[in-house]
């Protein structure tokens, strides 16, 4: 009976937890099997109350020996997974010693920051390429190396949102006015005037035009333009 009691005691002991994402990401930081399997010794002693491990106690839980315990140890102490702090017990007044994991969860950190900016780059790169295309489209060539690099201005340096872009070359088009320095000249005026989204340009837009209507000159004077012009529309 003592034995099925003490069975049904460890079976509701603390639920062994460790990050999902070490799981799924601790081959690209260039951890072994047996290393990550230590790893998580060390997190499950540590959870038991035992804040330094020893080798001997590590391999007692596994097939390996206490000496590839011991080398595993010594890989993670030299790769900076691990580290040995130095911390003062319950008592305040005895420095014990304890195995820290706090290295392995940094560089897991480290890893996901720079994947998630890679994948930004790679975003915006296909956007970036998305516009090169349409430009050659409307303007039916190639670009050259400088314009290219004035799109990539337009959308890494000032923040234009590519579909600001996109819109300004449309406008360039109904204006027929289809070169770069027009097209940027519309993309300044926005900028000026706070518009980073096509709901505020097509605002900005309709008060624009409103103005322009109430100061044009009469109809007989003046013969309204087929598309409306972003930067000159309110100026007589």
């Amino acid at each position: 009976m003592m034995k099925r009691d003490r069975i049904i005691d460890m079976m509701q002991d603390t639920p062994f937890t460790f990050p999902a994402a070490l799981f799924r990401y601790y081959k690209n930081l260039e951890l072994t099997d047996m290393q990550f399997l230590v790893l998580q010794h060390i997190h499950q002693l540590r959870q038991e109350g035992v804040r330094l491990p020893s080798p001997q106690q590590i391999s007692e839980r596994m097939t390996a020996p206490v000496q590839d315990c011991s080398r595993i140890l010594r890989e993670l102490m030299s790769a900076r997974f691990i580290i040995i702090n130095e911390t003062s017990d319950s008592n305040k007044d005895i420095i014990v010693e304890e195995i820290s994991l706090k290295p392995v969860f940094e560089k897991l950190y480290e890893y996901l920051a720079a994947e998630e900016m890679e994948d930004e780059d790679v975003k915006s790169k296909n956007k970036e390429g998305v516009l090169f295309e349409k430009f050659e489209v409307e303007f039916a060539r190639p670009l050259t190396p400088m314009e290219m690099e004035m799109i990539s201005m337009w959308f890494d340096e000032d923040g234009h949102d590519p579909e600001l872009i996109e819109a300004a070359l449309k406008e360039a088009v109904i204006s027929s006015k289809l070169n770069f320095r027009y097209i940027d000249r519309i993309l300044h005026d926005w900028k000026r005037n706070g518009v980073k989204t096509l709901d505020a340009a097509k605002q900005h837009g309709e008060k624009v035009r409103s103005h322009r209507s109430n100061s044009s000159a009469p109809a007989s004077q003046a013969k309204p333009h087929p598309g409306y012009n972003w930067l000159e529309g309110g100026k007589s």
